[in-house]
Protein backbone atom coordinates (compact mmCIF):
# COMPACT_ATOMS: atom_id res chain seq x y z
CA UNK A 1 0.00 0.00 0.00
CA UNK A 2 1.32 3.41 -0.93
CA UNK A 3 0.34 6.74 -0.02
CA UNK A 4 0.65 8.30 -3.69
CA UNK A 5 1.47 6.90 -7.07
CA UNK A 6 2.54 8.83 -9.66
CA UNK A 7 2.50 7.82 -13.24
CA UNK A 8 4.19 9.35 -15.67
CA UNK A 9 7.87 11.34 -15.30
CA UNK A 10 7.93 14.25 -16.85
CA UNK A 11 8.21 17.81 -15.47
CA UNK A 12 4.49 17.58 -13.83
CA UNK A 13 5.33 13.76 -12.23
CA UNK A 14 8.90 14.61 -11.34
CA UNK A 15 7.58 17.58 -9.37
CA UNK A 16 4.77 16.41 -8.22
CA UNK A 17 7.61 13.60 -6.78
CA UNK A 18 10.15 15.85 -5.29
CA UNK A 19 6.65 17.79 -3.27
CA UNK A 20 4.84 14.79 -2.06
CA UNK A 21 8.68 13.37 -0.87
CA UNK A 22 9.44 16.53 0.95
CA UNK A 23 6.20 15.97 2.26
CA UNK A 24 6.86 12.35 3.55
CA UNK A 25 4.27 10.41 1.63
CA UNK A 26 7.10 8.60 -0.02
CA UNK A 27 5.68 8.06 -3.41
CA UNK A 28 6.46 5.75 -6.15
CA UNK A 29 6.64 6.99 -9.94
CA UNK A 30 6.29 4.39 -12.38
CA UNK A 31 8.25 6.43 -15.53
CA UNK A 32 6.65 4.46 -18.04
CA UNK A 33 7.96 4.25 -21.96
CA UNK A 34 9.39 7.71 -22.08
CA UNK A 35 10.78 8.58 -18.95
CA UNK A 36 11.56 12.01 -18.43
CA UNK A 37 8.76 12.74 -20.90
CA UNK A 38 8.66 14.90 -23.75
CA UNK A 39 11.36 16.76 -22.59
CA UNK A 40 13.79 13.85 -23.18
CA UNK A 41 13.32 14.31 -27.31
CA UNK A 42 14.10 18.28 -26.97
CA UNK A 43 17.78 18.99 -27.38
CA UNK A 44 18.19 22.69 -26.20
CA UNK A 45 16.05 24.23 -23.23
CA UNK A 46 16.36 27.78 -23.16
CA UNK A 47 13.26 29.17 -21.59
CA UNK A 48 13.45 27.33 -18.01
CA UNK A 49 13.91 29.20 -15.53
CA UNK A 50 16.95 29.45 -13.36
CA UNK A 51 19.71 28.08 -16.64
CA UNK A 52 20.43 31.06 -18.33
CA UNK A 53 23.06 29.39 -20.74
CA UNK A 54 19.98 26.91 -21.64
CA UNK A 55 20.34 22.91 -20.32
CA UNK A 56 19.80 19.86 -22.91
CA UNK A 57 16.36 18.34 -22.06
CA UNK A 58 17.43 14.79 -21.10
CA UNK A 59 20.09 16.48 -18.68
CA UNK A 60 17.13 18.78 -17.59
CA UNK A 61 14.47 15.80 -16.80
CA UNK A 62 17.70 13.75 -15.53
CA UNK A 63 18.08 16.53 -12.67
CA UNK A 64 14.53 16.42 -11.66
CA UNK A 65 14.33 12.82 -11.36
CA UNK A 66 17.71 12.97 -8.62
CA UNK A 67 16.11 15.96 -6.43
CA UNK A 68 12.84 13.67 -6.24
CA UNK A 69 15.36 10.56 -5.68
CA UNK A 70 17.03 12.94 -2.99
CA UNK A 71 14.23 13.50 -1.06
CA UNK A 72 13.28 9.87 -0.66
CA UNK A 73 10.99 9.37 -3.85
CA UNK A 74 11.17 5.72 -5.38
CA UNK A 75 11.06 6.04 -8.95
CA UNK A 76 10.43 2.64 -11.73
CA UNK A 77 11.05 2.45 -15.28
CA UNK A 78 8.00 0.65 -15.39
CA UNK A 79 4.94 0.96 -17.78
CA UNK A 80 1.50 1.02 -15.98
CA UNK A 81 -0.83 -1.50 -18.12
CA UNK A 82 -3.59 -1.22 -16.33
CA UNK A 83 -5.79 0.62 -13.21
CA UNK A 84 -9.09 0.42 -11.31
CA UNK A 85 -10.57 3.43 -9.72
CA UNK A 86 -13.59 1.83 -8.41
CA UNK A 87 -13.23 1.56 -5.45
CA UNK A 88 -10.47 2.50 -2.35
CA UNK A 89 -7.53 1.50 -2.31
CA UNK A 90 -7.12 2.51 -5.95
CA UNK A 91 -4.95 -0.39 -8.05
CA UNK A 92 -2.52 -0.17 -10.19
CA UNK A 93 -1.32 -3.24 -12.45
CA UNK A 94 2.29 -3.66 -14.38
CA UNK A 95 2.80 -6.80 -15.88
CA UNK A 96 1.35 -9.42 -13.34
CA UNK A 97 1.87 -7.39 -10.33
CA UNK A 98 -0.52 -5.14 -8.30
CA UNK A 99 -0.24 -1.89 -6.37
CA UNK A 100 -2.54 -0.31 -4.01
CA UNK A 101 -2.21 3.55 -3.68
CA UNK A 102 -4.26 5.34 -1.62
CA UNK A 103 -4.09 8.62 -4.15
CA UNK A 104 -2.46 8.58 -7.47
CA UNK A 105 -1.45 11.73 -9.58
CA UNK A 106 -1.37 11.20 -13.22
CA UNK A 107 1.16 12.66 -14.87
CA UNK A 108 1.31 10.86 -18.71
CA UNK A 109 1.44 13.88 -20.65
CA UNK A 110 0.30 14.05 -24.68
CA UNK A 111 2.55 12.78 -27.52
CA UNK A 112 2.60 15.27 -30.60
CA UNK A 113 1.36 13.35 -33.58
CA UNK A 114 4.18 12.96 -36.21
CA UNK A 115 4.03 11.52 -39.89
CA UNK A 116 5.92 8.13 -38.78
CA UNK A 117 8.57 8.41 -40.68
CA UNK A 118 11.93 6.34 -39.64
CA UNK A 119 14.09 9.69 -40.49
CA UNK A 120 11.84 11.95 -38.98
CA UNK A 121 12.13 10.52 -35.19
CA UNK A 122 15.90 10.46 -36.07
CA UNK A 123 16.03 13.87 -36.96
CA UNK A 124 13.36 14.86 -33.84
CA UNK A 125 15.56 17.71 -32.25
CA UNK A 126 17.82 18.22 -34.84
CA UNK A 127 15.69 20.43 -37.11
CA UNK A 128 12.38 18.58 -37.03
CA UNK A 129 10.38 20.15 -33.78
CA UNK A 130 6.50 19.34 -32.45
CA UNK A 131 6.55 22.47 -30.17
CA UNK A 132 7.70 26.71 -32.15
CA UNK A 133 7.22 27.82 -28.55
CA UNK A 134 10.36 25.76 -27.20
CA UNK A 135 12.23 25.47 -30.48
CA UNK A 136 11.37 28.67 -32.72
CA UNK A 137 13.81 30.72 -31.48
CA UNK A 138 16.97 28.18 -32.93
CA UNK A 139 15.73 29.05 -36.31
CA UNK A 140 16.84 32.82 -36.90
CA UNK A 141 17.04 33.78 -40.21
CA UNK A 142 16.16 30.34 -41.59
CA UNK A 143 13.52 28.68 -44.15
CA UNK A 144 11.17 26.23 -42.16
CA UNK A 145 7.91 24.10 -42.99
CA UNK A 146 4.81 23.96 -40.77
CA UNK A 147 2.96 20.83 -41.10
CA UNK A 148 -0.65 21.10 -40.72
CA UNK A 149 -4.21 23.00 -41.92
CA UNK A 150 -5.64 23.42 -38.26
CA UNK A 151 -5.56 26.18 -35.95
CA UNK A 152 -2.49 25.44 -34.16
CA UNK A 153 -0.68 24.93 -37.48
CA UNK A 154 -1.65 28.38 -38.57
CA UNK A 155 -0.67 29.79 -34.88
CA UNK A 156 3.01 27.71 -35.17
CA UNK A 157 3.20 29.24 -38.56
CA UNK A 158 2.26 33.00 -37.23
CA UNK A 159 4.75 32.40 -34.27
CA UNK A 160 7.16 31.21 -36.17
CA UNK A 161 7.65 34.44 -38.59
CA UNK A 162 9.06 36.01 -35.70
CA UNK A 163 12.38 34.52 -36.49
CA UNK A 164 12.40 32.80 -39.29
CA UNK A 165 13.00 34.33 -42.72
CA UNK A 166 10.35 32.00 -44.70
CA UNK A 167 7.72 29.89 -43.29
CA UNK A 168 5.92 27.14 -46.14
CA UNK A 169 2.78 25.90 -44.75
CA UNK A 170 2.81 22.29 -45.79
CA UNK A 171 -0.64 20.76 -46.60
CA UNK A 172 -2.40 17.96 -47.68
CA UNK A 173 -5.73 18.95 -49.01
CA UNK A 174 -6.62 22.36 -51.21
CA UNK A 175 -7.71 24.20 -47.95
CA UNK A 176 -7.73 24.59 -44.16
CA UNK A 177 -9.65 23.20 -41.23
CA UNK A 178 -8.62 26.39 -39.42
CA UNK A 179 -10.83 29.11 -38.32
CA UNK A 180 -11.11 31.85 -40.80
CA UNK A 181 -9.61 34.39 -38.14
CA UNK A 182 -6.27 31.93 -37.78
CA UNK A 183 -6.46 31.60 -41.46
CA UNK A 184 -6.55 34.82 -42.26
CA UNK A 185 -4.02 36.07 -40.01
CA UNK A 186 -1.47 33.36 -41.53
CA UNK A 187 -2.35 33.38 -45.05
CA UNK A 188 -2.26 37.82 -44.84
CA UNK A 189 1.33 37.65 -43.51
CA UNK A 190 4.05 38.13 -46.48
CA UNK A 191 6.47 35.82 -44.65
CA UNK A 192 4.09 32.71 -45.34
CA UNK A 193 3.66 30.79 -47.84
CA UNK A 194 1.49 27.40 -48.53
CA UNK A 195 2.03 24.42 -51.13
CA UNK A 196 -1.18 22.90 -51.05
CA UNK A 197 -2.08 19.13 -51.77
CA UNK A 198 1.06 17.87 -50.22
CA UNK A 199 2.42 16.29 -47.61
CA UNK A 200 6.44 15.34 -46.65
CA UNK A 201 7.32 11.90 -47.41
CA UNK A 202 11.08 11.44 -46.39
CA UNK A 203 13.60 13.39 -44.23
CA UNK A 204 17.09 13.84 -45.13
CA UNK A 205 20.16 14.74 -43.00
CA UNK A 206 22.65 13.97 -40.37
CA UNK A 207 21.76 14.74 -36.66
CA UNK A 208 25.01 14.21 -35.56
CA UNK A 209 26.51 17.25 -38.58
CA UNK A 210 24.00 19.59 -39.63
CA UNK A 211 20.66 17.97 -38.71
CA UNK A 212 18.13 18.50 -41.19
CA UNK A 213 18.58 19.68 -44.79
CA UNK A 214 16.26 18.68 -47.33
CA UNK A 215 12.53 17.16 -47.38
CA UNK A 216 10.71 15.32 -50.02
CA UNK A 217 7.60 16.78 -50.76
CA UNK A 218 5.01 14.79 -53.11
CA UNK A 219 2.00 16.50 -54.62
CA UNK A 220 -1.34 14.33 -54.01
CA UNK A 221 -2.75 15.50 -57.38
CA UNK A 222 0.36 14.77 -59.63
CA UNK A 223 2.31 12.49 -57.86
CA UNK A 224 5.66 14.10 -58.44
CA UNK A 225 7.77 14.27 -55.79
CA UNK A 226 10.32 17.48 -55.37
CA UNK A 227 13.47 17.53 -53.37
CA UNK A 228 12.99 20.93 -51.13
CA UNK A 229 16.35 22.50 -49.33
CA UNK A 230 15.10 23.03 -45.78
CA UNK A 231 16.69 24.21 -42.33
CA UNK A 232 13.74 22.90 -40.08
CA UNK A 233 10.43 21.39 -40.33
CA UNK A 234 7.76 21.96 -37.46
CA UNK A 235 5.22 19.21 -37.06
CA UNK A 236 1.46 21.04 -36.02
CA UNK A 237 -1.30 18.31 -36.59
CA UNK A 238 -1.78 18.07 -33.18
CA UNK A 239 -1.43 15.90 -30.04
CA UNK A 240 -2.66 13.15 -28.25
CA UNK A 241 -3.31 12.82 -24.91
CA UNK A 242 -2.02 10.20 -23.44
CA UNK A 243 -5.50 8.78 -21.87
CA UNK A 244 -6.00 5.50 -22.93
CA UNK A 245 -5.22 3.96 -19.91
CA UNK A 246 -8.17 5.96 -18.16
CA UNK A 247 -11.03 5.33 -20.07
CA UNK A 248 -14.36 4.65 -18.27
CA UNK A 249 -12.23 5.24 -15.16
CA UNK A 250 -12.08 8.82 -15.25
CA UNK A 251 -14.27 11.92 -17.01
CA UNK A 252 -12.04 12.82 -20.12
CA UNK A 253 -12.77 15.99 -22.54
CA UNK A 254 -13.66 15.05 -26.51
CA UNK A 255 -10.18 15.03 -27.29
CA UNK A 256 -9.10 12.64 -24.56
CA UNK A 257 -7.71 14.96 -21.88
CA UNK A 258 -8.38 14.49 -18.50
CA UNK A 259 -10.89 16.93 -17.08
CA UNK A 260 -9.92 18.62 -13.85
CA UNK A 261 -11.39 21.22 -11.67
CA UNK A 262 -11.05 24.87 -12.34
CA UNK A 263 -7.93 25.98 -11.02
CA UNK A 264 -6.98 22.42 -9.76
CA UNK A 265 -5.70 19.36 -10.99
CA UNK A 266 -8.89 17.57 -9.23
CA UNK A 267 -10.39 14.64 -11.50
CA UNK A 268 -13.56 13.06 -11.63
CA UNK A 269 -12.74 10.74 -8.82
CA UNK A 270 -11.51 12.07 -5.42
CA UNK A 271 -8.19 11.13 -4.32
CA UNK A 272 -7.02 11.13 -8.12
CA UNK A 273 -5.60 13.72 -9.22
CA UNK A 274 -3.95 14.92 -13.03
CA UNK A 275 -0.85 16.82 -13.74
CA UNK A 276 0.54 18.52 -16.66
CA UNK A 277 -0.17 17.88 -20.38
CA UNK A 278 -2.54 15.16 -19.39
CA UNK A 279 -5.09 17.59 -18.47
CA UNK A 280 -3.39 21.07 -19.98
CA UNK A 281 -4.32 21.34 -23.76
CA UNK A 282 -3.49 25.59 -23.88
CA UNK A 283 0.08 26.02 -22.77
CA UNK A 284 1.73 22.77 -23.02
CA UNK A 285 5.16 23.93 -21.69
CA UNK A 286 7.89 22.32 -19.15
CA UNK A 287 7.38 25.28 -16.51
CA UNK A 288 3.66 24.97 -16.42
CA UNK A 289 3.48 21.36 -16.42
CA UNK A 290 6.00 21.33 -13.16
CA UNK A 291 3.90 24.03 -11.71
CA UNK A 292 0.71 21.88 -12.29
CA UNK A 293 2.96 19.21 -10.37
CA UNK A 294 3.11 20.73 -7.51
CA UNK A 295 -0.53 21.77 -7.31
CA UNK A 296 -1.04 18.03 -7.08
CA UNK A 297 1.16 17.11 -4.54
CA UNK A 298 -0.12 19.61 -1.97
CA UNK A 299 -3.61 18.58 -3.33
CA UNK A 300 -2.88 14.75 -2.24
CA UNK A 301 -1.09 15.70 0.45
CA UNK A 302 -4.13 17.77 1.84
CA UNK A 303 -6.83 15.04 0.36
CA UNK A 304 -4.61 12.65 2.65
CA UNK A 305 -4.88 14.41 5.46
CA UNK A 306 -8.28 14.83 5.51
CA UNK A 307 -9.65 10.92 5.00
Amino acid sequence: MHKVIIIGSGPAGLTAAIYAARANLKPLVFEGVQPGGQLTITTDVENYPGFPKGILGPELMDKFRKQAQEFGAETLFENVDKVDFSSKPFKLHVGDKEYEAESVIISTGASAKLLGLESESKLMGFGVSACATCDGFFFKEKDILVVGGGDSAMEEATYLTKFASSVTIVHRRDEFRASKIMQDRALNNPKISVMWNSEIVEMYGDPKDKGLESVDIRNLQSGEIVRHNTDGVFMAIGHKPNSDLFKNQLSLNESGYIITEADSTVTSKKGIFAAGDIQDFTYKQAITAAGSGCMAAIEAERFLEGH
